[in-house]
Order: structure tokens, then sequence, then C-alpha cells
């Protein structure tokens, strides 16, 4: 700060010109105000400073200019080299002011003062300093021709001045922290200083010095601005490059070497921070995480129960999932850091990789493991209870009362029954199946704490899954059972229902062969041989009949013994028997008719039949086919009675009509017949009398 203000006020300058003897040119410009001699002072030291020591050998000049100073200042100044800089001055140029010293310069003789003060003094104008100086080494203000700057030359020494302090100080800093660095690496034991930072950024330093080497080196090549004088470069600009590019060399060596360490440091700071997220990853999944998992071993007793322990299962999951994404990110880290890692960290990162991926992929497993055997669990209880269900269902069926209408009805309930019994069946099967899943799956479950694999008690697990599969084939059991009654009861409602359908249809069958007898069983036959025949026919109808009747019997007993295994007291043979009784008594009442008119006729047409007889034969026989005749005529307009009363007419009366004047033509043919043979004898052996015999 001095030094941009003294020399800004008093511009006291190196110049960087040379005089005759190639010493350098110092100049003091002196003015009207009080000089204080304690900051020129101040401000030469800095000055004299600045050349090398080469330089200040040569000597200096040092030009005093007094043009608008008073004597004394001036007088004190020179005496003031003598303590400031008596060895390194070899001329002392005081320009004085036209005519206005002349009279006090004989007052004091520096000349006289050469041994004394240890340099020459002389008094000169300004326009004679060329006597000692060359012209192109001295500034315009002393006519010479020399081009400078002197705010841009404090300017650039600030910066120099500045950049060589921030500069060694970064140097100090950096050399520290790379030592520090290396004595870390060197001792293992030793944490290395992470927190010793330099106190200024290097790159703006190293920028800084860069643009200040580039402004030094192109003063040396560019015209002065606004003038065409080429720009020569001071003493002390030559001798500044040399130590900014020293110092720009050492900074970057040592800025190197620091962002090395840097890069060791953020390495070694990743790795740290890899390992400690690796170590709360692994911390909480052998620990918490597992003692989740090995408190939540159950299955549950029903579906709700299952599900419940689903759900718990869900949140302990979304609580692994935050630390499997927090494992994703790490391992990408090491990933990216392997590829672009160095040898000697290719172990470490592996074996936190290799840890890491070990304890989530074992904790990965053990839930995907819980989670099947819960799924498993979850669709044996619905198993358990859709047969249960169906077992209920049968149970329900098998207790309720039968009454089927008919025997298709029981075909339907009995088919319904085994459809039912087979889906139990089916039930059962899957049932049994999905235990023996859910039961290997528990055995192969193992847990894992804190690096140890511990074994789980699954005991009560299995007794239960192997109780419900008992119960369940029990209750199977007992319902096969109760099928098994309940078919042989319904097969005996079957054959009850079967008899009974039977047993009617017997009896319809004897009214349509009691039917057919009346109606259509009516011929008596034209001679004694056919009737014989239909007598025969008859017989066999009759037997048929007979059959029928019997086999309708014994459907009815039958039924009897059904309603009594069956215990069925509400029901019995109802009307059936009834029905079949009355229509056999009328068959049987309708047979005997038909029997005895078949015999009677059969007999009138044996009589009719014998021929060449004694006429008091024929005689005979015609009065016995006459009575035969007339007792059948009065037996075919007769009609059959049956035990109840009704009374029922063989055939219609045309069919009876037809039949008895067959009888009545037979009698007429036998009477002629017997009329022929009664003349022949009359006239023949006894005499010519005739026989009038009414037929009427």
């Amino acid at each position: 700060s001095s030094l941009r203000t003294n020399n800004h006020q008093n511009k006291k300058k190196l110049s960087g010109r040379i005089d005759r003897r190639s010493g350098l040119i110092l100049t003091i410009p002196l003015c009207t105000e009080q000089t204080s001699m304690e900051e020129l002072s101040s401000t030469l030291d800095y000055l004299l400073g600045i050349p090398s020591d080469k330089c200040k050998a040569r000597g200096f000049t040092v030009i005093v200019d007094g043009r608008k100073s008073q004597w004394n200042i001036v007088k004190t100044v020179v005496l003031m080299l003598q303590n400031v800089i008596p060895a390194e001055v070899s001329l002392v140029c005081v320009v004085k002011p036209d005519e206005f010293w002349d009279k006090k310069v004989t007052h004091f003789c520096f000349w006289k003062e050469k041994d004394r003060l240890g340099f020459e003094v002389i008094l000169v104008s300004a326009n004679k300093l060329t006597r000692y100086i060359e012209p192109c080494q001295l500034t315009d203000e002393f006519g010479g021709s020399l081009v400078y700057d002197h705010i841009d030359w404090v300017n650039k020494r600030l910066v120099f001045e500045k950049f060589t302090k921030e500069s060694t100080s970064l140097l100090d800093e950096l050399v520290v922290i790379n030592d520090s660095e290396k004595s870390s690496q060197l001792d293992k034991e030793r944490p290395p200083d992470c927190n010793f930072l330099p106190s200024l950024d290097p790159e703006t330093v190293l920028q800084t010095g860069h643009e200040l080497l580039s402004e030094l080196q192109q003063r040396r090549f560019n015209g002065a601005e606004g003038g065409g004088v080429a720009w020569s470069p001071m003493d002390d600009e030559l001798l500044a490059q040399p130590q900014v590019m020293k110092l720009l060399d050492s900074l970057r060596e040592q800025y190197t070497k620091y962002q090395e360490v840097c890069r060791q440091r953020s390495k070694r700071s990743q790795l740290e921070d890899i390992q400690t997220k690796v170590m709360q990853v692994v911390n909480w999944l052998e620990g918490p995480g597992t003692e989740q998992l090995r408190t939540q071993w159950g299955i549950g007793d029903s579906i709700r129960a299952s599900q419940a322990l689903q759900q718990k299962h869900e949140e302990i999951e979304s609580q692994h999932s935050e630390w499997f994404a927090v494992y994703v990110e790490l391992n990408q880290q090491i990933a990216a850091l392997l590829s672009a890692g160095d040898e000697e960290d290719l172990v470490e990162l592996k074996g936190f990789q290799q840890q890491l991926s070990d304890v989530c992929y074992r904790q990965a497993s053990q839930l995907e493991s819980r989670q099947n055997v819960l799924q498993s669990a979850h669709e044996f209880h619905g198993t358990a209870q859709d047969l249960s269900q169906q077992l209920d269902g049968l149970l329900g069926m098998l207790c309720a009362d039968v009454a089927p209408a008919d025997g298709a009805a029981i075909q339907q309930t009995l088919k319904h029954l085994e459809e039912k019994l087979k889906s139990v069946e089916g039930a059962l099967v899957g049932l049994r199946e999905k235990g023996q899943v859910l039961m290997d799956q528990m055995s192969n479950q193992t847990s894992w704490s804190y690096g140890k694999d511990v074994p789980i008690d699954n005991k009560d697990n299995v007794d239960h899954i192997q109780g419900v599969m008992e119960d369940m084939q029990l209750r199977k059991q007992r319902c096969e059972d109760m099928v098994d009654v309940r078919r042989l009861k319904m097969l005996q409602m079957v054959q009850l229902f079967k008899c009974e359908e039977d047993a009617s249809q017997a009896v319809e069958w004897l009214g349509e062969l009691l039917d057919a007898l009346l109606k259509t069983h009516i011929r008596l036959g034209d001679d004694s041989q056919e009737t014989k025949v239909l007598l025969e026919k008859h017989k066999k109808f009759v037997d048929v009949a007979q059959s029928t009747y019997d086999y309708g019997r014994q459907l009815l007993q039958a039924t009897v013994v059904l309603c009594q295994s069956l215990r069925c007291s509400t029901r019995s043979s109802g009307d059936t028997l009834p029905r079949l009784n009355r229509v056999w008594k009328q068959f049987t009442v309708t047979t005997e008719e038909r029997v005895h008119r078949l015999e009677m006729a059969c007999s009138f047409h044996t009589a009719a039949e014998k021929g060449d007889l004694p006429v008091e034969v024929e005689q005979e026989t015609y009065e016995e086919v006459e009575t035969v005749g007339k007792a059948l005529l009065d037996r075919l307009t007769v009609p059959v009675i049956f035990p109840d009363g009704s009374e029922q007419y063989f055939g219609s009366p045309g069919d009876m009509a037809s039949s008895a004047e067959h009888i009545r033509d037979k009698m007429k043919l036998l009477l002629r017949h017997l009329d022929g043979c009664v003349t022949c004898v009359h006239q023949g052996k006894i005499s010519n009398q005739t026989f009038v015999i009414n037929l009427d």
C-alpha cells in the first residue's frame, strides 16, 4: 500500500534505464509540498530491493528533481541517500531550477563532500542531463525519448508482488498437504488430515500468474501505446519473468501433486463412504431385517389369518426394498469404480461388492421363500375352506329327508350325490398336494442371523397342516359312509318305484287281457275240432293272465318288503293290490264263462256231427242237440256278471247274433237230415207217415 501511495504521489521510480556507466537510474521527483523523509526512506528501500545484486553492483545514478522543491529539502534528500544507499550510489544528479539556487549553492558544495558522502553530487539543469545520461535513457520530463508509464509500472509491480506472495504461500501449503498425504500413505495407521485445505484457489493463482507472465512477455514486442518508439522492458521486468516462470512451474508441480492427493482423498472418501453404506446395509439386513423375518414364520389357520400375514410380509418387503435400492445404487458406484479404479483398490472394492451381494441375495431369497410359503399357505387354506364348504353341503344333502316323486328324481338325486362326492375327492387330493408342497417349502427354509444359518422350528405348522388334512379325510370318510347308506336307500326306493310301476303295469296288462277276452274271444267254432282248438288257446291265454297276476302279486309283496326296509310307513301298495284283485276276479269270472260256453259249443258240435245211425238213435241225438243248442243260445244272451255286480257282454250284439244264427242254422240242417231219414223208413217198412217236428 505504501508503494502505491508514495509512488503515486512522488513518482519515485526506477525507469529501467541505465546511465553511461551501465548503472541503473533512480529518479526522485520532489514537489513543493512537505516531503516525509520516513516515507521516502521506505520507498527507496523498496525500490533498491527490486534489482538483482548484479545490477546493483554496477551502481545507481540518482536523479533528484528539485525544480519544484526547496533547497533545504533537496539537501536533506541528498544527505539521506548517504544513509540509505551510499554503497550503491555512484552519481547524484540534482536537477536545479534555472537561476534559483545560484546564491544558495555557494553555501554548500556537494563535490567537497564527496568523500564523506560516498558518491558524487552534481547540480545540473534538466537540459544538461544528456551530458551524463543518454537521451534515450531519459524520460520526456528530462528531455529524453524513453517511454515510461509509472502508474502502469506500479500496477504491474503490485500484481507481481501479490502473485509472488500468494503463490509462495500457496506453495508452502501445498507442500505441507502433499507431504502430509505422503506420510499418511507410508504410515497406514496414521489417519490423513483431510480437513487441511489450501487457503487460496490454485486455479485462480495460476491464472493470475499466467496472465502476469503473458503481460511481461508481450511488453518486449509491442510498441508503446500512442507512440512510435519501441518499448524495451525494464530490468526488473526482465528479472520478474523467470521468477514468475519458476513460481508457476513449482506451483504447477505441487498443484499436480495436490490434485492427485485430492483424487486419492476423493477415492478414499468414496471407499470409506461405500464401506460405511455397505456396512449399514449389511448390518440392517443381518440384524433388524433378519429379525423381522425370524419372527414371521407362522402360516395362519385360515384364509383371513394368512392374508394378514401376507400384508405384514408386504410391509417387511417394503422396508427391505428401501435397503435394496441402496444396494443397487452402491453396486453401480462400485462397478463404476471398478472400471476406472486402481489396481490396489480392486480387491477391496470386489470384497465390498461380494459381501453386499451375498447378504442382499440371501435376504432376497429368504423374502421370496417366505412369500412362496405364505402364497402356498393361502392356497392351502383356501382349498381347505372350499373343501369344508363342499363337505358341509354334501352333509346337508345327506341329512335331508328323501321324498322323491319318482325313480327319475331318485336317479337325478343319486347322480348329484355322486358328483358332489367326486368333487370332494378331487378337492381332498388337491388339498393333500398343496399341503405337501407347503411342508416341502417350509422344510427347505432356514433363517440367516448375523452370518449364521439358524434352523426354523416348523413343527406347529406341520402339525396344523397334517391335522387339517386328517380332519378333512375323516369328514370325507363319514360323508362317503353316509353316501353309501343313502345310495342303498335310494336304490331300494328305485326298486320300490319300479315294483309299484311294474305292479301297475301288471294291472293294466290284466285289464287289457280282460278287455281282449270280452271283445275278441267271441267265436265258438264251426265244429267240434275248431272249438277244441279254441279251448286250448283259451287255456294258454288264461295261463298268460295267471302269470301276469302272479307277477303283480310278487311285485306288490316286494313293495311291502321294501317299505318295511325303508321304514316308509306312510307308503304302501295303495290301490294297486285292490285293483289287481278286482281285475283278476273279473278276468276269472269272464274266463270261466268263456270256458263254459266253449264246452257247451263243443258238446253241441259233437252231438251234431254223429251220422249213419239208426233212426231211433238219430232221433235221440237230435233231441240232445236241440237241448244243448237251446241252452247255448240262452247262454249267449246272458251277460258276464262281475263280483261287484257290474255286467259285461262278450263282443258286440252283432257278434252274438252271428254266433246264435250259426247255431240255429246247424240245428235246422240237422233237422232236415233227420226228417229225410224218417220219411225213407216209413215208406219202406211201416207206412207213409210223416213226423212234424216243431223247431220253433
